[in-house]
This record gives C-alpha cells, structure tokens and sequence, in this order.
C-alpha cells in the first residue's frame, strides 16, 4: 500500500490511508535498517506532537518513531462514522501498513493505553511490545475513576453554546496553571481549536467505557506499565491493576500528575525509552529487582542508556 503523502519538513505529514481517510503522522528512520520500531498512541484532546514530541526526540537514537493525530483530534482523520477506540487502533495499524512496518511496540498514554490494548487484540500479529502510560484497563467502574471526562462534560454543559473563540480564550489562564512555558501553552490552545468537537465528545463517551479486564490477560508479548504515581485522573492504584492483570508485564513509577508528557516531558520520555528498551534489547530483560534499580538511575538522569545491541524478531 503506498501512503499519499505531504511532507511538512520536520518529520511530520498528511497521509492518505487508503478506505479510512487523511491522516497526519511523523515517520522517521532508526539508527539503522534493523532498528525496532515504536509507534506512539496519544491522549484525549491530545495531539501527536503536543504528546509526544519531547519522547521522539529521545526515542529517535535507537528507534524508528512513527506517531500520529488520532481521528478527530488535531489534524487526524475526518469522518462521518462515530469515533470508536476500535477504529483507532485500526487506523495505526492502517499506518504502519502503509510505511510497510511489519511489527511495532506500540506506546499509548492515557486514552493511547486502550488504542494500544486494542491494537494487540485486533492485530496481536502486529504487536512486538507494549508500553502503558498513565493508563488502564477499566474506565467503567465508577466516575471517580475518570474525573477528567466528568469535568470536560461539566464545562460542555455549561459552554455549549458559548462560541469557539470565547471558549479559548476563557481556558487560556486554566492551560496557564499547567503548562508554563510560553511556546507549549500555546501548542496546547492550538491543539484545542484543530479538534473536532463531535469526536472530542464521542471519544469522551468510548474511554468510559471501555473495559479490557475480560481479556488483557492473554496479552502474550513483553508488556511494561509506567505508571503516574501522583495521577488523580487515573488513579495510580488502577494503572498498577493494569499491570498485575498481565502477567510477566513490568513498572516502572515516575513521580508525576496525569499530565506528566505536558509538565515534565524529559521524565516522561526517559521512562518511555527504558521502557522500550526492556523489551526491545535482550540485554535488558533483567529480574524485576534489577531493572527496577536501572530505570530509578534512568528517569533520575544518573544512568547511561545503552546502545542497541539487537532488535526484536521481526
């Protein structure tokens, strides 16, 4: 399948995937021909570069990165069906055909983690790894579970009539309080007004319901867990569920709130490529003890990562 493609220049561009519709994606090539390959998977209201882009950058020296805008979000796909994480997860494996990419370890934050549980379920043959970020694997429970959407519905109900233009401009002191620095504050805004609203809230809907405890079990590749240890949006106890409900799957804790790509991107991104590299690199598949001690120097910038010395079987 060859992508219809225009390139922006900085890795990322439209790409026509062929029965879904016109997608936004980054691709760029490993360190060499055999590196593994990370697909990234953001979060609601997210958009691929604003989730990801401090990750890329340090993913890049040891993988190819492929990331993309999921439907509805940012300058992902259009259309008139109803946004499902069903279609989502089809629609990365719909991109990792067109760049002719056979296996990938696919990383998913927050609603990124049941695209990606998805992914393995739809496509298992697809999926190399798996990597969880401040996620879980069931929304349903109770509302406390997922204050985030309670809210973004809060403020709908009393906004949604209240034009676009007015609404930016009433969260731009809201974004203020989370994102200090000047340029991310902005991407964030940006992002917030390239969103389709109908799939915003549609995607809203599909997170509370989603529920992959009947399944995640069988998850049969490496699996790594990073979880969000101040998280109250996705309660920590919750995401360390996830990870005890796969077996063999690791953790890895980091420090930090839900919005941890947004307030501490480097800390995100180590974690991210310990992660990646624990089950990418055989060298890395030590006992729990150890590979908890190594990624504690890693995620605290006192540990050398190192380089690849294999890949994963293709």
């Amino acid at each position: 399948m060859t992508p219809i493609a225009t390139d922006s220049g900085l890795g990322w561009r439209t790409l026509e995937l062929i029965g879904r519709g016109t997608t936004f994606a980054f691709d760029r090539p490993g360190p060499s021909p055999g590196a593994p390959t990370v697909v990234l998977l953001h979060g609601l209201t997210a958009t691929g570069s604003l989730n990801w882009t401090p990750t890329i950058a340090a993913l890049r020296s040891r993988y190819r990165v492929i990331a993309l805008d999921h439907r509805g979000h940012g300058r992902g796909i259009r259309s008139e069906v109803p946004f499902t994480l069903e279609d989502c997860a089809d629609d990365a494996v719909a991109l990792i055909d067109a760049l002719d990419v056979p296996r990938a370890i696919f990383v998913g934050y927050s609603m990124g983690g049941p695209i990606a549980q998805l992914v393995w379920r739809r496509h298992p043959d697809r999926v190399a790894g798996l990597v969880f970020c401040a996620t879980a694997a069931d929304f349903t429970t109770t509302p406390d579970h997922w204050p985030l959407v309670r809210a973004l519905e809060n403020v709908r109900r009393v906004t949604h009539l209240v034009p676009r233009s007015i609404r930016l401009r009433a969260a731009r002191p809201f974004v203020g309080g989370l994102v200090s620095d000047p340029a991310l504050r902005n991407e964030v805004l940006g992002a917030m007004n390239s969103h389709e609203e109908r799939s915003i809230h549609e995607a809203e809907r599909a997170i509370r319901g989603f529920r992959s405890t009947d399944w995640i079990g069988g998850v049969g590749v490496p699996v790594v867990v990073v979880v969000t240890a101040r998280d109250r949006l996705v309660r920590p106890a919750l995401q360390r569920h996830l990870a005890a409900s796969i077996p063999g799957a690791r953790t890895i804790e980091i420090n930090a709130a839900h919005l941890a790509a947004f307030t501490r991107p480097e800390l995100t991104a180590s974690a991210v490529v310990a992660a990646c590299d624990a089950i990418a690199l055989p060298t890395a598949r030590t006992p729990q003890r150890r590979f908890g001690e190594r990624v504690k120097r890693l995620v605290q910038g006192r540990g050398r990562q190192p380089r690849p010395r294999g890949a994963f079987r293709r």
